[in-house]
């Protein structure tokens, strides 16, 4: 899976819930909230404060690690 910031979480979390790890580590704690599951990368890191491209690169690179 290769994720961007158009990327909704609920996808990413059904992909491998291991990326949950991520969302929580910045501030997203609400990820069985059903408006969060249809969020993108982008919208989520906006209301949170945080860098979408941060986030979609150590998201990326853990998927690039775990099929190395």
């Amino acid at each position: 899976m290769q994720v961007t910031k158009q990327s909704l979480i609920g996808d990413i979390l059904d992909y491998d819930r291991g990326t949950a790890e991520f969302f929580f580590a910045i501030g997203m704690h609400c990820l069985g909230c059903p408006h969060s599951r249809g969020e993108s990368i982008e919208e989520a890191c906006m209301v949170h404060g945080t860098d979408a491209d941060a986030l979609v690169k150590k998201i990326n690179e853990y998927f690039a690690s775990k099929n190395a």
